[in-house]
């Protein structure tokens, strides 16, 4: 039977379960009508903030670089951790566990309109609840810290903690030395007060709350809709090279080399069973406001426009789709996909960009199968491929598409 604690408490976690090396930390509550919440962890040292930058996990990072702390959705609980302690680095003293309500100031939403909010360990081998932790008691927070598993005499034990913050996610980074990027100040400076001493070490780069970049294959995230529909979805496609003997500047300041040809496209299959593509290739361009809702913006034969190339997917049109793949491929010169740095950013207004990179390659083939966009109820959710093939006959086939292929040019 768990234990069920209260605010405030201290409890043995591994002392009391011999041999116990992982442990699953679910989070769970109610939520009213578009109310959107997320739960994040952060690794911290001994003076209480984080490591690194890295030891913040969340949406945009859910697994430890060491891999000893994992995030997932559902399997009983709204999200849950998994956490290995014995991959756990030493310096790491604590872990604190956190909720937040997603754009709360915006919607003017706090943790009042929640209900049954709770925390609670598991076994991490068999499943059993060890420790049940009921929170409550809230106003016009927007954010929570739960509780906090830390190291004592060898041990791991459970804080039960139950605090409330305002400003979210940022102010929780804040209190826990991860830096956010925000927008400028428009705040007036005054010009005569001395600066203050630098500090010796620069920063780490801040982590953007708003960009995700989705890391490993098969990883996923679903865009969140705040009212009506998602409007424009943007996929971006923009890329680099070195320098080579052919010169010329491109937007990142790197030499262009002229035989490479790198092309944005997508294959579409529609709930009604029809299939389709949208590409340069053979002037398939698409329509945004008319079949197939999908259109091609450009074609970037050097990668020299900075804006790269684009498709617009019409969002309000979300029920007409059952799938979308998005692909890259190389129309002219060999397959130097190591040179172009090449990445695909997702865009869409309610969402933090979700961005693909290209970091892994074969040079022995012409395409590269990036993302897939999957219609989920009146959503999309994305996954990264980045699966390269021999051309547009056999990515087909592997994906299950199903059309039929003839050469084209543009």
């Amino acid at each position: 039977m768990a234990l069920t604690v209260v605010k405030g408490q201290k409890v043995d976690v591994t002392k009391t379960t011999p041999g116990l090396t992982k442990v699953i930390v679910g989070l769970g509550w109610n939520a009213g009508n578009g109310m959107e919440l997320d739960a994040s962890a952060f690794q911290l040292g001994s003076t209480g903030k984080v490591n690194k930058e890295e030891d913040f996990i969340f949406y945009g990072n859910p697994r430890s670089q060491e891999g000893a702390l994992l995030l997932q959705d559902g399997a009983g609980d709204q999200q849950r951790f998994e956490i290995d302690f014995s991959r756990l680095p030493t310096k790491v003293e604590k872990i604190a566990f956190t909720i937040t309500i997603y754009d709360a100031v915006a919607r003017r939403q706090t943790f009042a309109q929640t209900s049954n909010l709770y925390l609670r360990i598991l076994h991490g081998m068999n499943g059993t609840e060890l420790i049940r932790f009921p929170i409550e008691n809230f106003t016009v927070e927007n954010a929570i810290v739960t509780g906090e598993l830390y190291r004592h005499n060898g041990e791991w034990k459970f804080n039960a903690i139950g605090s409330g913050f305002h400003g979210g996610l940022a102010a929780l980074c804040e209190n826990f030395g991860v830096q956010v990027s925000q927008e400028q100040s428009t705040t007036p400076v005054n010009q005569h007060q001395p600066p203050a001493v630098p500090p010796p070490v620069p920063p780490a780069p801040p982590i953007n709350l708003s960009k995700i970049e989705l890391k490993k294959k098969g990883e996923s995230i679903s865009l969140k809709k705040s009212s009506g529909s998602l409007g424009e979805i943007t996929v971006n496609l923009n890329w680099n090279q070195k320098t080579s003997q052919t010169g010329g500047i491109g937007f990142l300041g790197f030499g262009r080399t002229s035989n490479i040809d790198l092309d944005l496209g997508c294959l579409y299959e529609m709930t009604d069973g029809y299939k389709g593509c949208v590409q340069a290739l053979g002037e398939a361009f698409g329509e945004y406001n008319y079949f197939p809702y999908i259109s091609l913006d450009g074609d970037d034969r050097t990668g020299s426009i900075s804006e790269g190339e684009n498709l617009r997917i019409n969002g309000g049109q979300i029920r007409e789709f059952k799938r979308i793949l998005i692909y890259a491929y190389i129309y002219e010169g060999v397959a130097k996909w190591a040179e172009t740095d090449g990445v695909v950013t997702i865009k869409q207004a309610d969402n933090p960009d979700i961005v693909v990179k290209m970091d892994v390659h074969d040079p022995r083939k012409i395409m590269c199968a990036v993302a897939m966009i999957e219609r989920d109820g009146d959503s999309f959710k994305i996954s990264r491929l980045v699966e390269y093939f021999n051309g547009h006959r056999e990515m087909d086939r592997h994906y299950g598409w199903g059309m039929r292929w003839e050469a084209g040019s543009k």
